[in-house]
C-alpha cells in the first residue's frame, strides 16, 4: 500500500458550502477535465489519441474517489497495489493490469496518477490513461489475436516513480521505450499524459488558493454525498426489495477457435443495497478477450445507466459505491489468472454496456435500449515502404471503427457512430495524406440497423486499398450473435470482413486475426455491425420508412421485410399494399417479445459455416484442459 507523505496533517474542518459555491466548484471541476483532454490532444502524436481520443481521465478527492471524470479507474485500488512512498513532485505511472487491482484492464492502456498537493495536503488526485498504439510484443499494435498470455503483448511496465519529486527516470523511459516499434509517438502521448493530468493539478490548486482547503473538500463531500443519495432513492424506486433479475449475453470468439463465451450479471436488492453477481461465469478464455474488471469500474458502469436516465445533468462519481456490493469470481472471464492475455478485453467492456441496459430495462421496458455497437473494433495496417523516396521507412496505423447504435425510446439510433461518445473517426483526408492507403468507401450500410419504430443505427463499410505490401489485423466481434433488438424491435445485421485481392480473388476474415498480408491493389471491406431495433416496426411511420429508402439507409425489400411497407425506388408509398402487408405480418406474428435476441445458439452454431464463411468456434473450455490439447 502506498504511503503518502504530507507535512500537513492537522484534520481540516469540515464547512457547509451553499449552493451557489457548490455549482461553481463542480463546473470548474467539469471543466478542469475537459482541459485533460484538449491538452492530450494538441500534444499527442498517435492517430488513436491524437485523432480519435482514445484516452480517459479523471480527477478524486484525497482518498482517490472519483469526482470527475469520463470513464473511471480505481486509483485506490492502485494506491493498495503500489508499495512505496508518494510524495508531492511525484508522478506515478503503470501499464501491468495485474499489479494495480485492474485499475486498467490490459497493457496498450499507460495510466498516469499524480497527487494533488496543497501547502503540504493531498488535495486530491489527477489520473489518465491513453491506449498506446504499440507497446511491442509479436506483431505490431500489440494486439495478437491469438495470444495466450500477457507476455506476447509487449512490454508491461510495473507501478513506478516515472518522476521522483519533479525529476524524470530518464532511465527507466528510455528502457521502456526501448521496446516498442514508435517510441517517438509513445513518448509524446506519455508527456501528453503527464501533462494532462499537471494541468489538473494546477486547476484544483487554483480553486483551494480561490475558496480555502476547508470549502474545496467539503464541496467534494457534497457532491459525492448527493450522487449517494440520489442513488439510494433511485435503487430504492427501480428495484424491488429481495427480487433477483439476471440478463445474458456473449462475446462471440475468443480469437483461439473457443466461443460463444456467455457473461451473465445478476442483481438483487438487499434493502438500501444492490448486489451484482458475476458468479454465473463463463470461463476464462482461452484467447486475449479476457476483461479484468475492477469492482469499481463495475459501480461506475452501473452508475452511468441509473444515474443518467434520472438526471442527465449530474456530474456524476464515485460517491454511490458503499450501496452497491459486488460478486466477481477468480480464475473467470472477468478475473482472469495471471499471466492471461488480455489485449482484446474491448469486447467485454462494450458487452458490458448491453449487459446492464437488458438487465437494468426489464423493470421498465419503455427506458430500455436494444443491443448495439457494443465494441471498439480495432483496424491496424503496418510495413515498410518498398520504393518511392520513403523506401525502408515503417508506417504503422490503429485505428478504431465505427458502427450502429442501438435504438431507443426517444428515436432512432445514429448510423455508423462510436461507442464512447467522445470518440471521433479518423478523417478519410489524415488517412491518405499519412498512410499508404485510399479510402474507396466509408458509408452505412442499408438494413444493417434493426427494424423498430425506432430503427437500429446501420452499420459501415470502409473499404481500405492498399497501396504499399504489409500486414493487417483486425479485433471486432458480433460476426456470430447478433445485437438485439427490444420491445419488439428486430436485431441488428451481424459484422464481416474479407479481402478482395488484386486478382478478383475473395478472403473472407475472422473477427479476430493479426499479420494477415496485404499487397498493392487488395482492398479490404471492414463491416460492422448495426443497432437493434425498438418497438414494434409495424408502428413506424411508412413515410419515414419511405424517406429514407430515398436516402439509402432502407432497402425496397428492407421496407417491405421489415416494416410492412411497399414502396418504390423513388420512396412512393403504395398505401392500400402496405395496410394489406402490415395485416399480414400481425396475422402470422406471435405476441412481441420484450427482447429479440435472433436465432437460438445451437442454430447459430449449426448454420454458422453456411451463413458467414467461417467454421463454428468450439465451445469454450478450460485454460487448463486447452494447453493438455
Amino acid at each position: 500500500m502506498a504511503t503518502i507523505i504530507e507535512t500537513a496533517t492537522d484534520p481540516v474542518e469540515k464547512t457547509t458550502v451553499d449552493p451557489v459555491t457548490l455549482d461553481i466548484i463542480e463546473n470548474a471541476l467539469r471543466n478542469a477535465r475537459y482541459e485533460m483532454d484538449e491538452v492530450l490532444f494538441r500534444t499527442a502524436l498517435s492517430p488513436g489519441i491524437r485523432e480519435q481520443h482514445d484516452e480517459f481521465p479523471l480527477i478524486a478527492d484525497p482518498s482517490g474517489k472519483m469526482v470527475v471524470g469520463q470513464f473511471g479507474l480505481s486509483v485506490p485500488d492502485f494506491l493498495d497495489n503500489f508499495d512505496g512512498t508518494v510524495g508531492d513532485g511525484d508522478i506515478l505511472l503503470t501499464s501491468d493490469p495485474y499489479a494495480c487491482g485492474a485499475a486498467i484492464s490490459h497493457a496498450n492502456d499507460w495510466l498516469i496518477v499524480l497527487p494533488i498537493f496543497h501547502s503540504g495536503r493531498v488535495v486530491g488526485w489527477s489520473s489518465m490513461f491513453g491506449h498506446m498504439s504499440d507497446v511491442g510484443g509479436k506483431t505490431p499494435s500489440s494486439m495478437p489475436a491469438d495470444a495466450r498470455t500477457i507476455f506476447e503483448e509487449g512490454v508491461v511496465i510495473p507501478p513506478f516513480k516515472l518522476y521522483d519529486q519533479g525529476t524524470l527516470n530518464e532511465t527507466a523511459l528510455d528502457i521502456i521505450l526501448n521496446q516498442v516499434r514508435m517510441p517517438d509517438w509513445n513518448r509524446a502521448d506519455l508527456n501528453g499524459l503527464v501533462a494532462a493530468c499537471t494541468t489538473a493539478s494546477r486547476r484544483i490548486v487554483e480553486l483551494c488558493d480561490r475558496f480555502g482547503v476547508e470549502v474545496y473538500l467539503s464541496a467534494l463531500d457534497a457532491l459525492l454525498d448527493r450522487n449517494y443519495q440520489a442513488m439510494k432513492v433511485l435503487l430504492a424506486t427501480l428495484f424491488v426489495d429481495g427480487e433477483t433479475i439476471e440478463f445474458s449475453d456473449y462475446i462471440c470468439d475468443d480469437g483461439c477457435g473457443y466461443g460463444p463465451y456467455e457473461l451473465t450479471i445478476k442483481l438483487t436488492r438487499h434493502g438500501e443495497k444492490i448486489h451484482l453477481d458475476f458468479s454465473e461465469h463463463a470461463p476464462q478464455a482461452v484467447g486475449p478477450i479476457n476483461y479484468f474488471i475492477n469492482e469499481n469500474l463495475v459501480r461506475m458502469f452501473f452508475g452511468i445507466y441509473v444515474i443518467t436516465i434520472a438526471d442527465p445533468q449530474i456530474l456524476w462519481n464515485d460517491g454511490f459505491y458503499p450501496l452497491i456490493d459486488v460478486t466477481i469470481p477468480d480464475n473467470s472471464f472477468w478475473k482472469p489468472a495471471y499471466p492471461a492475455a488480455l489485449n482484446g478485453r474491448n469486447h467485454g467492456i462494450g458487452r458490458v454496456f448491453d449487459l446492464f441496459g437488458g438487465l437494468l430495462g426489464q423493470n421498465n421496458p419503455e427506458i430500455l435500449n436494444a443491443a448495439g455497437f457494443s465494441s471498439s473494433p480495432h483496424f491496424m495496417y503496418s510495413g515498410h515502404y518498398d520504393g518511392g523516396p520513403r523506401d525502408g521507412e515503417w508506417f504503422q496505423l490503429y485505428s478504431i471503427g465505427f458502427g450502429g447504435i442501438p435504438g431507443r425510446p426517444i428515436g432512432d439510433g445514429p448510423d455508423g457512430h462510436s461507442l464512447w461518445p467522445s470518440f471521433v473517426n479518423i478523417p478519410c483526408e489524415y488517412l491518405e495524406s499519412y498512410y499508404p492507403l485510399r479510402v474507396e468507401r466509408w458509408e452505412t450500410l442499408p438494413d444493417t440497423g434493426g427494424a423498430g419504430v425506432h430503427r437500429g443505427g446501420n452499420g459501415v463499410d470502409v473499404a481500405y486499398h492498399f497501396e504499399q505490401p504489409g500486414t493487417i489485423a483486425i479485433h471486432d466481434d458480433r460476426w456470430l450473435t447478433y445485437p438485439w433488438g427490444v420491445n419488439g424491435g428486430k436485431p441488428g445485421a451481424r459484422g464481416r470482413k474479407w479481402i478482395v485481392r488484386a486478382n478478383g480473388d475473395v478472403d473472407i476474415l475472422p473477427s479476430k486475426i493479426h499479420d494477415a498480408p496485404v499487397y498493392p491493389g487488395d482492398v479490404l471491406h471492414f463491416v460492422t455491425w448495426g443497432g437493434g431495433g425498438w418497438g414494434d416496426p409495424l408502428e413506424r411511420d411508412p413515410e419515414l420508412v419511405a424517406l429514407e429508402v430515398r436516402r439509402g439507409l432502407v432497402t425496397v425489400d428492407g421496407a417491405v421485410g421489415g416494416y410492412g411497407v411497399v414502396c418504390d425506388e423513388r420512396g412512393v408509398v403504395d398505401s392500400a399494399a402496405t395496410d394489406s402487408r402490415r395485416g399480414e405480418i400481425r396475422a402470422g406474428r406471435g405476441a412481441l417479445q420484450t427482447f429479440d435476441m435472433g436465432p437460438s445458439i445451437p442454430e447459430i452454431l449449426e448454420r454458422c459455416e453456411a451463413e458467414t464463411g467461417l467454421p463454428a468456434p468450439r465451445p469454450p473450455v478450460s485454460v487448463a484442459k486447452s494447453a493438455a490439447r
